[in-house]
């Protein structure tokens, strides 16, 4: 069963992309990650270090703390 932190990041990551018009692939290229692993984080696959939620969050030009709070 997916851990529904992973499920919530995944869903803000997805949001914030859209409000930008950006692909997956495009958050990707910002962030300097592998196109596939954009679309994993939405979907919940993957357990996110730190440290590339801090590169999608500057990728997305918000603060790290927007994807924890709404």
């Amino acid at each position: 069963m997916k851990k529904e932190v992973l499920i919530k990041f995944g869903k803000r990551v997805r949001e914030e992309r859209i409000k930008l018009g950006l692909s997956q692939e495009q958050l990707a290229a910002r962030a300097k990650v592998h196109r596939t692993y954009i679309g994993m984080i939405e979907r919940a696959e993957k357990n996110i270090t730190l440290q590339n939620i801090e590169k999608i969050a500057k990728a997305l030009k918000i603060n790290i703390s927007d994807f924890f709070v709404k």
